[in-house]
């Protein structure tokens, strides 16, 4: 896939199958495979709905998925046991102070429901320059000693902000990061975000799916509102 030439999710005809050798591998989620993970093309890639995600074993696929799961605030449901979290902890919490920790962190995190990472160290390096951009940010949590043990990263897509990945190695950090996250886009005038693909924990937290033409629609109105989340 050349540089700068993602087709609009909304006129392209997916795929339901593609194959790599002696695999086939359902893709209608994907829009397209290859080229290089460069700032530029990250950058377009978001602003269009769509977003990498390594697979060992095949040219880089770019998803665009045809449900998309997203958080919108007003549905937010803080569980008991979080909510008391959030007003007794005592960790501090900071934007963007130290993006290359958190990925970091993020790629080394085990995953019961994975094997090894989607965060490869050319995805670390691409998304660090992004950030260095300007359109990738952080949420670090701080514990007393002044050690990141918790928080996410995502990309701002022109006014919505897409969450890629969250880490935890204290109870509760990687939670209270979202809801300190969206307390500050909040503040900026958001009042969703996409989460890309659904989770059990986020599902738990008030997230549901969306079809892939109404969230392109809905990113397309955050994105001509020209809001600035950071």
């Amino acid at each position: 896939m050349a540089s700068n030439s993602f087709p609009d999710p909304n006129e392209h005809e997916f795929a339901e199958w593609v194959v790599f050798g002696d695999f086939y591998y359902h893709a209608t989620d994907i829009i397209g495979f290859g080229g290089d993970l460069t700032v530029e093309k990250l950058q377009e890639a978001y602003r269009k709905g769509i977003f990498p995600w390594h697979i060992d074993g095949m040219p880089l696929p770019w998803f665009c998925p045809a449900k998309r799961a997203i958080l919108e605030f007003g549905d937010l449901h803080i569980p008991k046991s979080l909510a008391k979290a959030q007003r007794t902890s005592a960790y501090n919490m900071t934007i963007d102070r130290d993006f290359e920790t958190v990925i970091r962190k993020c790629a080394s995190t085990k995953r019961n429901s994975e094997s090894g990472t989607w965060i490869t160290a050319e995805f670390i390096d691409t998304y660090f320059a992004l950030h260095k951009k300007g359109s990738a940010h952080s949420v670090e949590v701080w514990d007393d000693d002044g050690e990141v043990v918790g928080g996410l990263y995502g990309v701002d897509a022109g006014g919505v902000f897409c969450g890629e990945s969250m880490f935890f190695e204290k109870p509760n950090a990687s939670k209270l990061a979202l809801l300190f996250l969206i307390e500050h886009l909040k503040s900026r005038g958001s009042d969703w975000i996409d989460i890309q693909v659904m989770t059990p924990h986020m599902r738990v937290m008030g997230a549901k799916e969306i079809d892939r033409a109404e969230f392109l629609s809905r990113l397309e109105t955050e994105q001509k509102k020209n809001g600035k989340l950071f």
